[in-house]
């Protein structure tokens, strides 16, 4: 709503991942560039690095910054489309403009939208062991392959999404560490490539979406994100470890009852509630948590399942319905 039409034209124009360089070549580029401060580079790591400046000057200005990543250097954004988020409009009895309420509430799609200011990582860091400034170590094997057609014995079959480690045990202590995993929502409709063109044949002036969309919480929770914490919570709760979930409070609105454990010690699963506000004159929506929620493992999937059985009755009721003409 604040861009200009220019810029909406120009972001909709935008392809992404033509210029992207690769990790590798980032990891790279960094280590040259420390080891040319000290002046110690070869002729032969000096042409290494020209080569990887001249890709890094192409990405900044071929891709757009990605204002939330914190887990790299030069982070751009990697979606195609570049949409990270999604808020429902109206234009009914008055001008465009987002619903009001709870429906309103930003819906993030993309789970690097909760890496913004490392704000939900130093709650969860603050709150689960004590220490504001936690190490961030990301997707962390979690399950190796027992061997079979497609994987050898000991490769990483599943990872954790995130690792923070207490960044304030003395030397020789034990290490503190708590798994998080973050969880955008997919949304159902058709392509955005449909509204960007629509943007550009407007050129830029903005109006209610072509094609309707919406947050698809089925796939998200029950599908996605469930069987992530069957998986790995009971281990985590053997290792005397919690798993904290960070979404958006859309996202756990969405979802069925849970039963709120009220002490950190008694849960299995704590979920951090993320919503997004914007001071006047500031172009970006900022993260803040707003509440947490303590629950045992049982409670949570209850909660993503989100429903209850019918009746048998009603079931093959529902299956005559099908069957018969």
């Amino acid at each position: 709503m604040d861009l200009s039409t220019v810029d909406r034209v120009r972001l909709a124009q935008h392809r992404v991942g033509a210029h992207t360089m690769k990790k590798a070549d980032v990891k790279r580029l960094i280590a040259l560039q420390e080891k040319a401060a000290l002046g110690t580079l070869s002729e032969r790591e000096q042409a290494r690095l020209d080569v990887l400046t001249a890709m890094i000057d192409r990405q900044r200005s071929g891709e757009q910054v990605c204002p939330f990543r914190t887990d790299i250097a030069h982070p751009t954004c990697t979606k195609p489309g570049g949409v990270c988020s999604l808020r429902l409009y109206t234009d009914d009895a008055g001008p465009f403009r987002p619903v009001e309420g709870d429906r309103g509430m930003v819906r993030a799609l993309c789970p690097y939208r909760f890496h913004q200011d490392n704000t939900a990582f130093r709650h969860i860091g603050e709150r689960l062991l004590g220490d504001p400034t936690p190490v961030q170590a990301g997707e962390v094997g979690f399950l190796e392959s027992t061997g079979n057609l497609d994987s050898a014995a000991g490769e990483d079959v599943g990872r954790i999404d995130m690792i923070l480690v207490a960044n304030n045990t003395p030397p020789g202590g034990e290490m503190k560490w708590t798994a998080v995993e973050v969880q955008a929502v997919y949304f159902s409709g058709r392509e955005m490539a449909i509204e960007f063109r629509d943007i550009e044949e407007r050129q830029g002036v903005a109006a209610m979406p072509v094609e309707g969309r919406r947050p698809d919480y089925r796939s998200s929770g029950p599908k996605r994100l469930m069987p992530q914490l069957q998986i790995k919570v009971p281990t985590l709760r053997r290792w005397g470890k919690k798993m904290a979930i960070v979404v958006d409070k859309a996202f756990f609105l969405s979802m069925g009852e849970m039963k709120r454990v009220e002490h950190l010690s008694n849960c299995d699963v704590v979920w951090f509630l993320a919503d997004f506000t914007q001071a006047p004159g500031d172009p970006l929506l900022h993260l803040e948590i707003v509440d947490e929620f303590g629950t045992t493992l049982e409670s949570a999937i209850e909660g993503l399942t989100g429903g209850e059985a019918v009746s048998l009755e009603q079931f093959e009721e529902r299956i005559r319905g099908k069957v018969l003409p």
